[in-house]
């Protein structure tokens, strides 16, 4: 399913600046600069890894994601999986960069797995500005404009069934905990299948170096996302 995006090399998984930064436009619709290739503080988007794992271990019931460390481009990647279950993805070095807990019936059909990432991904990708910028507004605050970051730090959903399903997701709530120069957003979602509630899930992030809320500033960012956006539609 997401081939494109990732090197196999023996038993680990490599992913270039390139490879990362297409998952994240193209796929993800996330024109984060941190996902730029040549972003001084580039990252591999969590949500690429969160797609890598469903592609090998399939799509279960109940799955929470913790990220625990940016993985920066090439990074020798092993996605080991525990006797109890669980899923760690590790460099050479045994540095975890993701743990994966999940419960209930698994699913390995292909399109149900693929449906199912493409439409998380798509609405995580929103992050910014849709759901990150009216919370900011409402409480005063902002990113640093010349070195935004936004970390993601955890995601997880329950799902009623995996099978016969189309699901579609549409955020439900959202806050913003402000703790001095860093917040921590939450986005609660719920998930659909032909109208009817298929299940529920939340993602938290994490927003650095926190300043006052400037309309002019953020608008000028929110114009640089779209022109981004423009640019890469138009290649």
């Amino acid at each position: 399913m997401f081939k494109d995006f990732y090197t196999q090399r023996g038993d680990t998984v490599v992913i270039s600046a390139e490879q990362a930064s297409r998952f994240a436009k193209g796929v993800a619709g996330d024109y984060n600069p941190i996902h730029n290739p040549d972003a001084r503080r580039f990252c591999v988007p969590g949500d690429l890894l969160f797609a890598l794992v469903l592609e090998r271990f399939g799509l279960s019931q109940h799955m929470e994601f913790y990220f625990l460390s940016m993985v920066g481009a090439d990074t020798p990647l092993t996605f080991r999986p525990s006797a109890s279950g669980d899923i760690h993805v590790i460099d050479d070095a045994g540095r975890c960069y993701l743990e994966v807990v999940r419960s209930g019936e698994t699913t390995f059909e292909a399109e149900a797995v693929d449906a199912f990432t493409r439409c998380y991904v798509a609405f995580s990708g929103k992050n910014f500005p849709h759901y990150l910028k009216p919370l900011m507004q409402a409480h005063g605050v902002m990113f640093n404009p010349r070195r935004p970051l936004v970390i993601y730090h955890s995601m997880g959903f329950t799902l009623e069934r995996l099978d016969g399903f189309a699901p579609g997701l549409s955020l439900a709530r959202s806050s913003l905990d402000v703790q001095g120069k860093r917040a921590d957003a939450l986005l609660e979602f719920t998930i659909e299948s032909a109208g009817k509630p298929l299940g529920v899930g939340s993602k938290k992030l994490v927003v650095s170096g926190l300043c006052d809320y400037d309309a002019g500033e953020m608008d000028a960012i929110v114009d640089e996302f779209y022109r981004l956006k423009a640019a890469w539609e138009a290649a």
